[in-house]
């Protein structure tokens, strides 16, 4: 991906749109009409913030026929309505969607939630995503490179079906924990040489997290680099080789836990990958918080069972962290 990815989650889309209730309130429109299935959750998140119906159009890119798809009818002409999409593109679903609502008499405003350099319309409301390459939690698949390839063979879905969603999920994983039980920090700290003898004569875990390992993008280490050989003699024995095998620099990332967290949120935004399935907590909880749309799954070794780590992150406010710490004072 040549451009930096401006991940948005869902939280913060809808913060934008709440933050737009005075200026969409006063529009008086008669509903927001989201365009499936991009455009489908703003319009629900202006639905709620607004007070106005929700409404949809389907959009059909081979034929670029537009119909009304929702329960409740076409408002009459004059009505204005809001027109929500999540990207303004460089192709043609907002010029015929708008085309189409101009036709029924209606009067048309835009709220897209990124444009970028490539955007033929600028919104009436939207988020200026130029340089960037807009990542939305509904489609966190749409920049793995078998998406993108997908996208250019059926030219935007206008000559064939690009594919559903979960077919291009991408996994990456941990190493140790994952594939193969933890050796213990303290032997390392004791005697190197035989901890790292001791790692090289384990054998695979019995249980393994539930994916097709043999399609596994990638296995990313917290391991440094100059381990690679005979972690790579490791995995070939046990039949692992398959997955690239990327491992830490440590001139570049240090071995505290955030620090290998960080090394490894890079290394899955760089592969383009969906999921990462992490044996450590505390690394999860990090990757999940530097790369927010992307899949962190932590993986209990001991139960053989994954959970879904959230990116929200807690904090208390300013006040209440002066009073605290008055507190801690005294």
């Amino acid at each position: 991906m040549q451009k930096p990815i401006l991940a948005l989650t869902y939280d913060q889309i809808d913060q934008w749109i709440a933050s737009l209730q005075p200026d969409l309130a006063g529009e008086g429109f008669a509903c927001a009409v989201g365009i499936l299935r991009g455009g489908g959750p703003l319009a629900l998140m202006v639905s709620h913030a607004v007070g106005v119906p929700a409404a949809f159009l389907r959009y059909e890119r081979a034929t670029r026929a537009v119909a009304w798809d929702s329960s409740i009818p076409i408002p009459p002409p004059g009505s204005k309505v809001l027109v929500c999409e999540d990207i303004a593109g460089a192709g043609n679903t907002l010029d015929d969607c708008i085309a189409f609502l101009h036709a029924h008499g209606l009067e048309v405003k835009t709220l897209v939630a990124g444009f970028d350099d490539l955007s033929r319309l600028h919104p009436d409301y939207g988020l200026d995503a130029r340089g960037y390459f807009v990542l939305f939690p509904w489609e966190r698949h749409a920049y793995t490179d078998a998406y993108r390839d997908a996208w250019r063979r059926t030219r935007a879905g206008t000559h064939g079906l690009i594919g559903e969603d979960h077919e291009f999920a991408v996994y990456a994983i941990d190493l140790d924990g994952i594939l193969l039980p933890d050796v213990p920090p303290s032997h390392y700290e004791a005697d190197l040489e035989a901890a790292l003898a001791e790692r090289d004569a384990l054998v695979p875990f019995e249980r393994l997290p539930g994916i097709d390992l043999e399609r596994a993008k990638a296995i990313v280490t917290g391991r440094p680099e100059m381990d690679r050989s005979r972690t790579a003699d490791w995995l070939v024995r046990h039949g692992f080789d398959r997955p690239q095998l990327v491992m830490r620099d440590p001139s570049r990332h240090g071995d505290r836990p955030h620090e290998v967290a960080s090394y490894k949120a890079q290394a899955a935004l760089s592969l383009a990958c969906t999921h990462f399935v992490e044996s450590d907590p505390v690394q999860a909880i990090h990757i999940a918080q530097m790369v927010p749309l992307l899949r962190v799954i932590w993986w209990n070794a001991a139960d053989g069972a994954g959970q879904l780590v959230s990116s929200h992150r807690w904090s208390i406010g300013a006040a209440e962290s002066a009073h605290l710490g008055a507190a801690q004072a005294g």
